[in-house]
Order: C-alpha cells, then structure tokens, then sequence
C-alpha cells in the first residue's frame, strides 16, 4: 500500500458521514475486494456505571501500536516487521494430539488457531476440546454481532451441550447421582485453550444447573440408543439457544447475572462446530462462519471441498426456507438491502431475541430491566416485523468419512472468507505446508550428542530463514487476508496499515478474524480403510 493510499484512507475516514443512531453504528459500507457488501454492526465502547455489567474482560491484542481514533494529529502508519509479528501472533494456538504411549493414534493429528480483532474488544470467540467420555474432539468458532456477549456464552456452552446430547444413558445417570451426592463429576470435555481465553466465572454455576436440566430431559426420553451424532448437534444447538432465551425471562435477583443474561440474549452469534471421531467428520453449522476441506489429489494438486453453507440473503435455499415459514404477504420484507428484516446478515444465528420473540415479550423485558443503555442493548423493532421468530439457531448438519487425501480443515469466521476464497485458502495453507518443509533441514546427529551441537544446528536453521515464516498457519492466513496486494503477495505496507487502523475506521475496511486450521493423520486414516 503506497503512501498515497494510506493518507487516502485517513482523509476519507475523517471526511466521512456515518449514520449513528444512540452511539451505535447500525450498518456501514465494508469494502471487500471488487466488490461491495453491507453488514450490522454496533458500537464498539459504551460507558458502564458502577454496579453495571460490562462483558469487556474478554480476549484482548496488543494495542500498543493501534491508534484509538482518526483524530489524532501524530498519525502513522508505520510499523517495524518484529511489530507487526507481534501483533499477529499474540493470539495464536496450538496443540498436538497425543496418546498416552506418546504416538498419535488419532485422526487429528494437530490443530493451529489464532485472531485478530477489528473491533474493541473482538467479537469473535473459539473452542477447541477432546471429549473425556465420548469418542472424538471438536472444535468451534463463533462470530458474534452487537456485542461479544453471545459469542462468549456459546463458545463456552455448546461443546457441552453437545456431548452431553452423545453420551450413553449410564453415563448420564452416572453424572446425575454424583451430582445428588455432592460429589465430584467427572470431566466431560478437556478444553484446550489459549492463556487469555476467559469464562464468565460470576455465572459458571447456573450454566451447569441448565446443563443438568438439559441432561435430565434427555433422562426423562428414555431412549437407548439415543441421538446419531447429526441429531445430537441439531439438538445441543436448539436447546442451548432455547436455554439463552429462557434464563433472561426467569427471575433473577442477582442484578450481574441478569444482566449478562440480557446482554447475552440481545447480542448474537453465528457458529460453526466440527466433531472429528475417526474418519467420521460432522460440521454442524449456523450462519455465516464456513468450513472448507484442503485435499491433495493423487497428481499432487490441490482441490477444495466446502462443508457448510453461509446461511444469508445471498443463499437460495435460505430465502426459499424463509419464505416457506412465513406469511406469502412478507415474501418482499424478509429481506431488505440482502439483510433479514433490513437488520442482520445472517440468516441463522444464537440469542437475537429482537428477532425472534414478540413485540410484546420483548417490551415486558426491556422495561423490568436496568439501564438498558449502558448495557449496550440494541433496542429496535423493525418495521414488517409481524410473525416472529425470523431467526433460528438451528444448524446444518454436513456429515463427510474423512480420506486419506483429506490434509486438512479450516474453519473460520466470516472475516477471513471476505478477505479470501476458499481456493485461496486452500492454496495459502497447502503451499504454507510445504515451504515449512523446504525450509527445514534434517537435523542429522553425530554421536555422541550434547548441548553445543544440538544449539548449532538450530542455529543454522534460523539462518535458513525458518524462523521469519509463520509457524502458525493461522497467523499465515491472517496476515495474507488483511495485507495481499493485487497479485496475491503480502505488501508489508498495506499490511502495517490494516493493522494501526484506529478502532473508528477498522470495522470498514476489515472485520474480527478467528481461523482454526485442523490437520488429519493420513496413517491412522489408511490404517482405518486397512482393518474395515
């Protein structure tokens, strides 16, 4: 990005007219590529008085080298390349997978994650975790709008809900008797997360009494077998959007609980979740977040195999959908301007109430409530808005057996698909793989082995470039989403511009990124086909 263009976005920026509405941003432009796309957004910073509840402590980046507004006089767009790597690795994860005889027998062989915030704080969350008493791991990404508040409580919530919808009848009743007994339960998930990853601890204690509920009910169905694993994860997504939406119409004396529940409801989240057991993959989807496979075709090429389906105005068996659930009076107010009731982008999401439940509830809510306002709650009513709900967390199940020829999955939120196509994505990551392995020499070993000359070998490693490449795959598509020029390389320019946008100009030129890139052992995978 030259100069010219970098002075070019501040001038605009501070020339602007944006509509505002109560300290909110309800749609802006968002340039993306060669084309234009509109999206809801809110605002980014609302003043919380003592005794409010502000859902801010969440996953932050570095700010150091971000400027807060378009403002400033001193405004630079400069950033040294050990800047800018701080700034992109600060939220990266990863994790490798296991046994206890320290060989890997799963079909995940590895997962890398990371973000990047556009907004203040990031609305983004992830979830990564294997499951204790069932087969398998999952892994989620949850793209929330008006607030991280969903986003938070989803990331938290629904990889439980789901596993707890897959296990076995004893084993729920196993749970249910030690609970009776006060004594300890034993895990159902190990979480696998990153040191600035938080939970809503003030609230942790009634997330496990609806947990139990839910459990409870599945007790009651008396059915054995029990779910396939498609209808367990369209069950844990409806019942955890039904629970969001229950627990801020119950009574609540605890003024911090009811109002997270409230900020909760009236933000919402997309999802997308990936269950891996073996070579059984089922991504269950809600909105706009997307999984893609990577496979490796016998002639070395590369090919993509999308998973899931951006659930939005943009999609024909969505509109169709709508269309069938309402009224054929509403067919040309469904969607206004490619957004539901003229608001939202997706089509499918968690909590966002306001559009889901009547005028009449919502208003009998609202105005038992505190000061709405410093909660950050969105309060509107749309026109047409005549037989709710317009909005279902219900997901789209895509169940595929995984190949040998399967590399890898990524999912992420809808911040990197507007920056790259799946091909891109699959190609970034695909040659990413393989400049790791260029760059890599055989670490041969003349014996006998000590300190000294294990250093000098890595040593020469660094001095191979190896350690100027992104270890993170993640972290690699981020930084070519947010800083690729026209012919696919990263300028790092434009890249130092994207990332010290100030927090009022950011949202328009890039959204909040979360990418979770899971890699699958082809042994275990040939190894499966081999005793089947």
């Amino acid at each position: 990005m030259s100069r010219t263009v970098s002075s070019w976005i501040l001038s605009s920026a501070r020339s602007s007219i944006i509509l505002q509405g109560k300290g909110r941003w309800y749609s802006i432009c968002i340039p993306n590529r060669n084309k234009i796309k509109w999206k809801l957004i809110f605002s980014k910073t609302c003043p919380y008085p003592a005794g409010s509840c502000s859902l801010d402590r969440t996953f932050s980046f570095p700010k150091a080298f971000r400027h807060t507004s378009t403002e400033e006089e001193h405004f630079s767009f400069q950033l040294s390349p050990a800047q800018i790597n701080d700034i992109l690795r600060a939220g990266e994860l990863s994790h490798r997978t296991l046994d206890l005889n320290g060989k890997n027998a799963n079909s995940v062989l590895r997962f890398e994650s990371n973000q990047l915030a556009s907004n203040s704080p990031i609305e983004d969350r992830r979830s990564a975790a294997t499951c204790l008493q069932t087969a398998g791991m999952m892994f989620g990404v949850f793209d929330g709008h008006a607030g991280a508040a969903c986003a938070q409580a989803v990331s938290e919530r629904l990889l439980h809900y789901i596993a707890v919808s897959l296990m076995p009848r004893q084993s729920l009743e196993e749970i249910e008797l030690a609970v009776e007994a006060m004594k300890p339960v034993r895990p159902i998930l190990q979480w696998h997360k990153h040191p600035n990853d938080v939970e809503y601890q003030e609230i942790t204690s009634q997330y496990f009494e609806n947990l139990r509920v839910y459990w409870q009910h599945l007790l009651d169905l008396d059915t054995e077998p029990g779910f396939s694993l498609e209808e367990a994860m369209i069950c844990a997504f409806k019942r955890l959007d039904s629970d969001i939406s229950l627990e801020v119409q119950a009574p609540q004396e605890n003024e911090l609980m009811r109002n997270i529940a409230l900020q909760v409801a009236f933000s919402g989240a997309t999802a997308c979740v990936a269950h891996i057991d073996g070579v059984h993959l089922h991504v269950a989807n809600t909105g706009d977040c997307r999984a893609v496979l990577g496979v490796r075709e016998e002639d070395g090429t590369w090919s993509t195999l999308p998973l899931t389906r951006d659930h939005n105005a943009y999609d024909e068996f969505e509109i169709r959908r709508m269309k069938r659930e309402h009224p054929r009076s509403e067919e040309k107010t469904l969607f206004v301007n490619d957004r539901l009731l003229g608001i939202l982008m997706p089509s499918r999401a968690f909590g966002d109430v306001q559009l889901k439940w009547s005028k009449e509830l919502q208003h009998s809510i609202l105005e038992n409530s505190c000061d709405v306002e410093a909660l950050n709650i969105y309060q509107y009513v749309p026109p047409n808005y005549h037989t709710p709900p317009y909005l279902t967390a219900e997901p789209e199940v895509t169940y595929h057996k995984l190949r040998s020829k399967d590399k890898f999955l990524v999912i992420a939120s809808d911040g990197l698909w507007e920056m790259l196509s799946n091909e891109q994505v699959v190609k970034l990551v695909a040659g990413h793989l393989t400049e790791l392995n260029m760059q890599k020499p055989p670490l041969t070993f003349k014996k006998p082995v000590n300190l000294g000359y294990m250093h000098n070998l890595l040593l020469q490693r660094k001095s191979k470039g190896l350690a100027s490449l992104d270890q993170n795959t993640a972290t690699h598509l981020i930084r070519h989403a947010i800083g690729s020029n026209e012919y696919g390389e990263v300028d790092p320019e434009k890249l130092a511009a994207m990332l010290t946008l100030p927090e009022d100009l950011a949202r328009m030129y890039r959204d909040d990124i979360t990418v979770t890139v899971v890699y699958f052992n082809s042994e275990t995978i040939e190894d499966y086909y081999r005793s089947h």
